[in-house]
């Protein structure tokens, strides 16, 4: 995947983008005991690949028909607003530092029938703290009121806390691991990290995989 690329949308009749519609389906069915309304996408090293898993996923979602809000919570390294050409501010650390914008949540529209993103906002010094708020709580609440899903791009498990905090106020987590870069004890490290967490860790998206096999480890 090219870093600038929402192969969804540039290439819909894709290998690629086809993976991505099988990876929505693979998550209804892991989601058939219990809704999945808020997950949370990470990896366990820094992998710009992630925030366009949370991307492309948010888009195939949204071309289902689902109301879908994608949040930039990566709140050290944001990159959503890039991927969608708008503005940073005002974001999500917007709406959690002012009660009352929480009435009237920021949100952008992408222009993608069903899909809203609600960028990171600006760049707190205590992310974890602010992602593992009760204001945090009240956000997800009202992001839930205005989606059927909402979908969180996080910074790496292995590398701070904030995925791991967030993770464990939604519905899972899904983990970007990329073929042949992402290392082995980076994966059991996170995977552990999720576990003490009590994360619900719903499954692993591979990237840069030979064709064919992208998006998978259900």
């Amino acid at each position: 995947m090219e870093k600038t690329d929402l192969v969804t949308l540039s290439h819909p009749r894709s290998p690629a983008a086809e993976a991505y519609r099988a990876l929505r389906v693979n998550l209804t069915f892991a989601s058939l005991d219990k809704s999945l309304e808020t997950l949370v996408v990470s990896t366990p090293e820094v992998e710009p690949a992630k925030s366009h898993v949370a991307a492309n996923l948010a888009i195939v979602m949204a071309q289902a028909e689902q109301r879908v809000v994608l949040v930039d919570a990566d709140l050290r390294r944001p990159h959503l607003h890039e991927l969608f050409g708008c503005p940073s501010e005002p974001g999500l650390t917007s709406v959690i530092l002012n009660r009352e914008a929480q009435r009237e949540l920021p949100l952008v529209e992408t222009g993608i029938p069903g899909l809203q993103l609600l960028p990171s906002g600006a760049l707190p010094p205590n992310p974890a703290d602010i992602l593992g708020s009760r204001k945090m709580e009240q956000v997800l609440a009202a992001l839930k009121e205005r989606a059927d899903v909402v979908i969180l791009d996080t910074p790496p498990v292995t590398v701070a806390m904030d995925a791991a905090v967030l993770a464990a106020k939604t519905d899972g987590l899904l983990l970007v691991v990329r073929s042949g870069h992402t290392r082995r004890d980076a994966i059991t490290q996170a995977k552990e990290l999720l576990e003490r967490g009590r994360v619900r860790l719903l499954g692993a998206v591979l990237t840069d995989a030979p064709e064919g096999k992208l998006l998978t480890g259900y």
